[in-house]
């Protein structure tokens, strides 16, 4: 099996490195799917640009990577520019090996949960039951939807910093399942000072670590001060390199402010874009609240004990209600779904999910075309692709969390369905 995943890191590097030298390369890099004002590489060049000409890159709509970055994309530009695409080549199979890494001992944790519950188990619940072959094909599968999922391919190929977020967030998820402390709080630190909305993975970290811990109160303590303290003193370098705190309003105010209306696949531009001014500051804490707060505590209430499916769930509602999210945001939450396949037999909307998605994907670069080159649509018919968009997305992770509570019913309580002799349904209420 080990192999078998090397074979596909080795086609999905050549697949990369050959699309990031032909002609497709601009086409797919000037796509609003892919690039958008804060992962655009474009963008950093420019910001780059004027920092070696000694002009600051935060003054302006210009640039709205944090100084860190500036400083670390500054030097790959002066130093490995003609690595650059083998750079997130790399960057890109590290992220997919990390995600395998974690599959594969996120089964491995399921299996001994099994082995301790059997006891509690219904008797007629054999057929739900994890089998030695998914220990080793589930991890694949994750590995595969990451390696050859287009959303992912043209993240990569577009060189957008999406990239390295998603490098961030694996590694966080890789660290969480470890119970390694310190490097899942550096690494969740560095995915938040990038983004900001990775933030509400620290509850999820506290629940995982806090679980191997006698003491679950201390260990949350602990984990939340690590998290603050690396994320603090990632700001301070910050603030360093930059000389001043300007950087926070080009960098965070840029995403909960959202000024920038270009549009994009998310749900921001095309209200914003026709709201009354007056109501916009009302408007904008409920959309930010929406993608950040709103689900986490319900969430964590019904899954404390399935962290991972926790962090599963933030990482693709923050993908679906960011401010500018990008197709790579999604490709990442979509290569962690194999890890539940042993739910997909309870999955109702799999065949209008997939229909949604397959013509979703094919829509948008038309419409858009027919809106800003042949001018015979508007802004309407785009942004309704990217509602259907958003849409099947959410019928996705309703589905999958009402699979995961109908199987774990099922397994305590058995398949039959009946009451007083009769046949029953199992219903969300």
């Amino acid at each position: 099996m080990e192999s078998q995943v090397y074979l596909e890191y080795a086609i999905a590097g050549l697949i990369r490195y050959w699309l990031i030298n032909s002609d497709y390369k601009q086409i797919i890099a000037d796509r609003v799917e892919v690039s958008t004002p804060l992962n655009s590489w474009k963008k950093v060049t420019e910001g780059v640009s004027l920092y070696n000409e000694g002009i600051n890159p935060y003054v302006g709509d210009m640039f709205h990577e944090t100084p860190l970055g500036l400083f670390v994309y500054d030097w790959m530009i002066r130093n490995l520019a003609q690595w650059m695409g083998i750079i997130f080549i790399c960057c890109d199979l590290m992220t997919a090996h990390l995600l395998y890494k974690t599959a594969c001992l996120f089964m491995k944790e399921l299996c001994q949960q099994q082995t301790e519950q059997r006891k509690n188990y219904a008797k007629d619940c054999a057929a739900l039951l994890l089998k030695p072959e998914d220990l080793t094909l589930a991890p694949i599968y994750v590995a595969s939807v990451y390696l050859f999922n287009p959303y992912t391919i043209f993240t990569c190929v577009g060189q957008t910093t999406t990239v390295f977020a998603n490098f961030c967030l694996a590694a966080t998820f890789f660290f969480m399942i470890k119970g390694e402390r310190l490097p899942c709080c550096l690494v969740l630190a560095f995915a938040t000072l990038q983004s900001l909305y990775p933030v509400l993975l620290l509850v999820p970290v506290c629940i995982y670590i806090g679980r191997q811990s006698r003491s679950t109160c201390r260990s949350v303590f602990l984990t939340t001060a690590t998290f603050a303290c690396s994320l603090t003193a990632l700001i301070f370098v910050c603030r360093g390199l930059a000389g001043n705190w300007e950087f926070l309003d080009a960098t965070y105010g840029f995403i909960l402010n959202v000024p920038d209306l270009r549009p994009n696949i998310g749900l921001f531009w095309y209200f914003f874009t026709e709201m009354f001014e007056h109501f916009r500051p009302l408007f904008i804490c409920a959309f930010q609240i929406n993608a950040t707060v709103l689900y986490v505590v319900p969430l964590t209430f019904r899954l404390h004990y399935e962290p991972m499916l926790l962090a599963a769930s933030l990482t693709a509602l923050t993908a679906i209600f960011k401010s500018y999210p990008s197709l790579g945001d999604v490709g990442l939450y979509l290569a962690l779904l194999p890890m539940w396949k042993h739910l997909f037999h309870y999955m109702q909307q799999g065949f209008v999910v997939g229909c949604f998605f397959l013509i979703t994907s094919v829509l948008g670069p038309i419409v858009w075309h027919l809106w800003i080159y042949s001018r015979s649509a508007n802004a309407n018919f785009y942004f309704g692709v990217t509602l259907a968009f958003a849409t099947a997305q959410i019928f996705l992770i309703t589905d999958i969390l009402f699979a995961f509570i109908k199987r774990e019913f099922s397994l305590f309580n058995g398949l039959r369905r009946e009451v007083d002799g009769k046949p029953a349904k199992l219903v969300l209420d």
